[in-house]
């Protein structure tokens, strides 16, 4: 039994941001493991070489740019693109957490979440989608959350991102489907990561997070490397503005 054509994304190049471990590695993992070209990006250029390292074949390339400025993303797009080919797919990972009571939160913290979860998308999807659209294809992947429809104490700022990250993606949809575009989310629920080994290991919060889950479990990174296989597909040519949310069912539920 072989792979429909559909799911064939084999010789594509693909950009994923924030890419030099948990979530951002995983999906880049996944899409080098399905035939493509994958670009690993982040700050940090020996993290990002390790994280080269360990994945499959010998298309895996790295770009060391700063997602939060305009000018480090027009200038590291233009350098992938010369050096490995125009971009087929870009993953918008980039993200971080900052947890602390809204009363208390930081303007500096603020600033910094907003620039980091939202911000960076903008960028880095209106780089990409300037060379895309002019080529009339291409699919925008934004990693967006579980926190882009619900909400818990402490994380509001983190929430606030990630809802906006939610509309920027419709938006996308709305200005770049003309031009041949897919854009998407992709929400994780709560998924164990290096980032969230403190939560995990908080026996009752992860009691919680389990009972809150129909699944039963926290999520593996794994888990979400089928749905983002789907969205930069061309099985997914007419499925665009949308958020996959993968989260063991959390949404679902009360």
């Amino acid at each position: 039994m072989t792979a429909h054509p559909l799911f064939d994304i084999s010789g594509r190049t693909a950009l994923v941001t924030g890419s030099s471990r948990g979530i951002g590695l995983a999906l880049a993992r996944g899409l080098a493991e399905a035939g493509c070209t994958v670009v690993l990006n982040g700050r940090d250029g020996d993290r990002l070489a390790r994280a080269a390292a360990e994945l499959p074949g010998g298309l895996v390339h790295t770009a060391v740019f700063d997602v939060t400025d305009g000018p480090s993303v027009a200038a590291g797009i233009a350098e992938v693109e010369e050096r490995v080919g125009p971009l087929d797919i870009l993953v918008n990972n980039a993200g971080m957490q900052l947890r602390a009571p809204l009363l208390e939160f930081t303007d500096s913290d603020w600033h910094r979440i907003l620039d980091t979860n939202l911000t960076s998308a903008f960028l880095t999807g209106r780089e990409a989608a300037r060379r895309m659209t002019r080529r009339g294809r291409g699919k925008i992947v934004n990693v967006c959350s579980l926190q882009s429809e619900v909400v818990r104490p402490g994380i509001a700022p983190y929430a606030a991102t990630k809802g906006a990250l939610k509309m920027l993606t419709k938006g996308m949809c709305a200005d770049w489907g003309p031009q041949g575009v897919q854009v998407n989310g992709l929400g994780p629920g709560y998924i164990e990561t290096e980032l969230t080994r403190p939560l995990v290991e908080d026996a009752e919060f992860s009691a919680w997070v389990r009972g809150r889950t129909p699944a039963g479990r926290w999520g593996r990174t794994e888990d979400l490397v089928g749905g983002l296989l789907f969205l930069v597909s061309p099985a997914a040519d007419f499925v665009t503005g949308q958020v996959l949310y993968v989260d063991g069912g959390m949404t679902s539920v009360l």
